[in-house]
């Protein structure tokens, strides 16, 4: 029965006389969701203080800033690489890596200023998103149909023929480029951490590289 179906829709849809168009739509968003990674060690304050004291120092820099500490802030597996990495180096004594959510560029110049000023400097970005990324995809694949028809009646208007309903439809494709590392995307301007030790910075200004997101469509429309 499943092959008989196959069949004839196939049949149908071959005996109908149709066009075939495709249609690509993109955008660029600013990420609202950034992912800093936080490496506290006792090597940061040359064995001065314990990573414990650290930690609580951190805290309290953060909370300092507006930070939501059980929301934003989660400490990272053990099993995560980031972490097995650091935990493989010699010269590092005890060290804990946390992840911080911050939701713009500007806080983010200012976490990693702040805890430069409290010796600790080992920020990384982690990765960046768009929180609203599902939303604009689908608005992007309206958009990316609309294109293809218009298309579709461009091509078919100087032959005097009407573009009717869709029988086909499909997603070609799906992308969205994300930043995810470390520096890569990140303009910083400053002053250098020497700058720091004489209280003589601004805040960082940093620019984080936009999301490109992309979708594609194929429709064919059937010819009246």
């Amino acid at each position: 029965m499943l092959s008989n179906s196959v069949y004839s829709q196939t049949k149908n849809f071959i005996d109908l006389s149709y066009i075939e168009t495709s249609a690509k739509v993109d955008t660029l968003v600013i990420p609202d969701r950034i992912y800093l990674t936080i490496l506290i060690t006792e090597k940061d304050s040359k064995g001065k203080k314990s990573v414990e004291e650290l930690e609580k120092i951190m805290g309290n820099k953060l909370s300092s800033m507006g930070i939501d500490l059980s929301k934003q802030l989660s400490l990272f597996d053990v099993s995560s690489n980031f972490k097995k990495y650091f935990l493989k180096q010699q010269d590092i004594l005890k060290a804990k890596s946390f992840s911080l959510l911050v939701y713009d560029a500007k806080t983010a110049g200012k976490v990693i200023v702040g805890l430069e000023e409290e010796q600790i400097s080992n920020v990384f970005l982690e990765k960046t998103e768009y929180s609203k990324i599902e939303e604009l995809k689908l608005e992007l694949k309206s958009r990316a149909i609309q294109k293809a028809k218009k298309h579709a009646v461009a091509l078919t208007k100087p032959i005097g023929q009407q573009v009717g309903a869709a029988i086909f439809i499909s997603d070609l494709k799906n992308i969205s480029y994300a930043l995810n590392g470390y520096a890569a995307g990140i303009n910083v301007v400053g002053y250098s951490s020497s700058k720091l030790k004489e209280k003589e910075f601004e805040p960082l200004d940093i620019e984080f590289q936009k999301i490109k997101v992309e979708e594609e469509v194929q429709v064919k429309f059937k010819l009246d």
